[in-house]
């Protein structure tokens, strides 16, 4: 199920277009519609808002990445990282994956 697209903070739209205008190549991850963490590599190619859908980062893979949901860009965080960080620090129990 895909949540509804968050408007990020300015900081992380100016991370992304430095790192589009210094053809930046390298690893990101995210969080995938199922809130699975997801990888993928590439070069950052152009910013688009999508209608309806939300604000994208697009790949030179031909991949594209809501941004509200990048938690790390070439090593930086981006704007899921607090929820990523929350997301990790939840204990197995709560989660299901582990009992006493």
């Amino acid at each position: 199920m895909e949540t509804s697209y968050t408007p990020v903070q300015y900081v992380y739209r100016e991370i992304i277009a430095e790192e589009i205008e210094k053809k930046t190549k390298g690893k990101i991850f995210y969080f995938k519609a199922d809130e699975t963490v997801e990888s993928t590599e590439g070069c950052a190619t152009e910013l688009r808002e999508i209608t309806g859908k939300g604000l994208f980062i697009l790949l030179d893979s031909g991949e594209s990445i809501r941004i509200d949901r990048i938690i790390t860009l070439f090593g930086k965080p981006g704007a899921a990282y607090d929820e990523y960080d929350d997301y990790a620090n939840q204990c197995l129990s709560c989660k299901g994956g582990y009992e006493d």
